[in-house]
């Protein structure tokens, strides 16, 4: 595993403008942490591709001094994580943390940032609501909503425009998992909607037979919490043991990375609703200014058709650092104290429209509700059906009565206890 990491940060820095250790004092230096291995690999390349994306808009310089990068690969395993942020700190002593990329590893580099507390970390595209919401280090940074942010007003869609009502749900066993389901949960089950029954899987686990054997016939659809590889093998599965249930997507199931993946078996994915940060036919002149921009700059076998999740994310978390290094012309002197401030009145103007930090230092924004439909070059694609605005960390509610609901974890939300108001 260690050679396949090492090969993939290789062919990665050599395209990969300023990747190399600094070389002079003038420098800013900015480690970009990313799963590189695992599930989520592919999205990971996609994060590094839009950091340099970021970083060619202003030539990589900010107020006279030269930005420079190193790419800190991972395999989504808190531990490693760890290990390759110290490395990024005590070896390669750079000044800013980009990352990480899944959700544990959020909160792995959460508790991280504490021991580090002259350097700013500016979340990926990790969601895992522990991470800004349980004991927030004050030097990181979130300017991607939460995983359960962005499952909100996907379950209210599906109830009210879809009639579905009864829901199984299969999602990844580990904090994102929990997260993303537990937004939808919480709008579903609001909206007069019923979980028969939640199955949870490892993630990198490839067999799915056993989950699939035991799906109940008496529900509406199906709701599912995967990316990535994860996602892929089990729609292989699925299509495989002949199953035809509808299918409810959590914001990584329907993304690039599964949707330009080979085989037909994703095709059972049509009209599947799914929601997240963005919309691929956003009509916002911002959007799509960023869309031409990415394929406009790397070779369409080198990217995805448009970009994913993971790199819009890293993407806009390097537009976050570029912003707050701008406003303070490069001084990165006396614990970062200045790039801390603009960070903390950042409203950053981003191509999902804007972003405000809470107290948390955890974005508020907007989510997409989508649909996937066949594009017009015959490939699969997601069609935007409806959008909700500001949604805050705690959904709307007051901080008590989210508290109140509990952390996220394979039991919340309890449904009948959510519609009686406890």
């Amino acid at each position: 595993m260690r050679r396949t990491i090492l090969a993939a940060f290789a062919a990665l820095a050599i395209w990969m403008p300023g990747a190399a250790f600094a070389q002079g004092s003038g420098t800013i230096k900015i480690g970009i942490l990313v799963a590189l291995e695992g599930a989520f690999a592919a999205g990971g390349a996609d994060g590094v591709r839009n950091v340099e994306l970021a970083l060619r808009q202003i030539n990589s310089t900010i107020g006279g001094r030269r930005i420079e990068t190193v790419v800190a690969p991972t395999d989504t395993r808190p531990d490693t994580t760890v290990r390759m942020a110290r490395k990024l700190i005590e070896q390669d002593k750079v000044d800013i943390i980009i990352g990480p990329l899944s959700g544990s590893e959020g909160i792995a580099m959460r508790d991280f940032a504490k021991t580090i507390p002259g350097n700013v970390v500016i979340n990926g595209i990790s969601g895992a609501l522990e991470t800004t919401w349980v004991d927030p280090a004050p030097n990181f940074y979130r300017f991607n909503l939460d995983g359960a942010q962005w499952g909100f007003g996907l379950g209210s869609y599906v109830v009210k425009q879809k009639n579905w009502r009864r829901v199984v749900s299969i999602a990844g066993d580990y904090s994102f998992g929990y997260t993303n389901f537990m937004g939808f949960a919480i709008d579903f089950c609001r909206a007069g909607g019923d979980i028969v029954q939640r199955f949870w899987h490892p993630l990198g686990q490839a067999d799915f037979g056993a989950i699939i054997a035991q799906l109940p016939d008496n529900v509406d659809a199906i709701y599912l919490g995967l990316g990535g590889t994860d996602a892929i093998n089990f729609l292989n599965q699925y299509q495989q043991a002949g199953e035809r249930t509808r299918l409810i997507g959590g914001t990584i199931m329907a993304d690039q990375t599964v949707l330009t993946a080979r085989g037909r078996a994703k095709d059972v994915l049509r009209g599947t609703p799914t929601s997240g940060p963005f919309a691929v036919d956003n009509p916002d002149a911002a959007w799509q200014a960023y869309v031409k921009l990415y394929q406009d700059s790397f070779p369409a076998n080198q990217r995805f058709p448009t970009p994913s999740l993971f790199g819009l994310g890293y993407y806009i978390a390097t537009l976050a650092a570029i912003r707050g290094l701008e406003a303070v012309g490069g001084d990165l002197s006396n614990g970062q104290a200045r790039f801390k401030e603009a960070l903390n009145k950042i409203q950053l103007d981003s191509p999902i429209g804007r972003i405000t930090l809470n107290e948390n230092r955890q974005a508020t924004g907007t989510v997409f509700i989508n649909e996937v439909v066949e594009g017009t070059d015959g490939n699969l694609t997601n069609k935007m059906v409806g959008r909700t605005e500001n949604v805050t960390q705690t959904l709307g509610m007051t901080a008590e009565q989210y508290r109140a609901i509990g952390l996220p974890s394979r039991n919340v939300v309890d449904c009948a206890r959510l519609r009686a108001g406890g």
